[in-house]
């Protein structure tokens, strides 16, 4: 009997696991927070049943069991001959988005007994990282929102990681690189919508810019040709074992033209079968 798919949901402590179980959840897995991992073979012995009876189990594993550390390595090897298949999700965020998400929580880090928060999220680097170089998906979440990396987790969830996850992220320029992004494509070549006072106020979703963006000679060659390219690319990132891919497509605000490449983008890639999700970084911010 073919076996649900494990999951082991860690990484750094406050770069959302607790947002990816709930996703996990509500995807139909059997999830558990916090467990201790010398206790995951005894609950899997214990629980056959249980486990047959959900779309996967999915397990956050981090720092606050003072074993997991030493011990993961020994306990996953064990459990490899089994009729399990394991999966490591391993999340991160940047430092500085980390003290600004500890600063609105006032949750306490779990390295954080006799040291300073930025401190403790220091000494947390050395620590995990043996347990990242082994991990099967890494994901940075410093610029998805809770609604942004639950939409990538039901991805993973429905998918049962048969094809590769794509992630589209618009983005601008003046707004700094997306630290997650595989491939960067910058648009800034395209008509500027901007410096029309009719539509400047308006965003790439609005059907007057999609029609100012896409509707010029110039952007239909680029969209055929890069098309094209990622027709070529994505097959082969696959056969490499690669499960996830983020595409970062940029204009200078991340409002208009990079906004609406960016759902064409998504439409050509979900039209190949692959799970695709698109997150609008910049749309909303303060245009100058």
């Amino acid at each position: 009997m073919k076996r649900p798919p494990i999951v082991i949901v860690t990484g750094r402590s406050g770069s959302g696991k607790s947002t990816a179980l709930a996703a996990f959840e509500d995807s139909g897995f059997y999830c558990v927070d916090n467990m201790p991992i010398a206790l995951l073979p005894v609950f899997l012995e214990q629980s056959p049943g249980r486990a047959d009876a959900f779309t996967g189990l999915a397990f956050g594993m981090d720092l606050r069991d003072k074993d997991f550390i030493h011990r993961v390595d020994p306990v996953l090897d064990k459990l490899k001959d089994g009729p399990f298949a394991f999966r490591i999700l391993f999340l991160e965020a940047d430092e500085r988005t980390l003290l600004k998400r500890y600063s609105q929580t006032r949750r306490k880090h779990p390295l954080a007994r006799n040291k300073s928060l930025h401190e403790a999220i220091s000494a947390e680097n050395p620590i995990l990282d043996p347990l990242r170089s082994k991990a099967d998906q890494i994901i940075d979440t410093s610029d998805l929102t809770v609604h942004d990396l639950k939409a990538i987790i039901r991805t993973m969830a429905a998918d049962g990681q048969a094809k590769m996850s794509v992630q589209v992220i618009s983005f601008g320029f003046k707004h700094g690189l997306p630290a997650v992004a595989d491939l960067v494509m910058d648009v800034r070549f395209l008509k500027n919508p901007y410096f029309v006072d009719s539509l400047r106020p308006l965003s790439g979703k609005s059907e007057k810019i999609r029609s100012f963006v896409l509707n010029n000679d110039q952007t239909c060659l680029f969209l055929h040709k890069y098309f094209e390219l990622l027709d070529i690319l994505i097959p082969q990132y696959e056969n490499e074992g690669k499960s996830y891919l983020t595409i970062a497509i940029g204009c200078t605000g991340g409002r208009h033209r990079s906004v609406v490449i960016a759902e064409q983008l998504r439409e050509h890639i979900a039209s190949s079968g692959h799970n695709v999700s698109l997150t609008h970084r910049d749309i909303d911010k303060v245009l100058s």
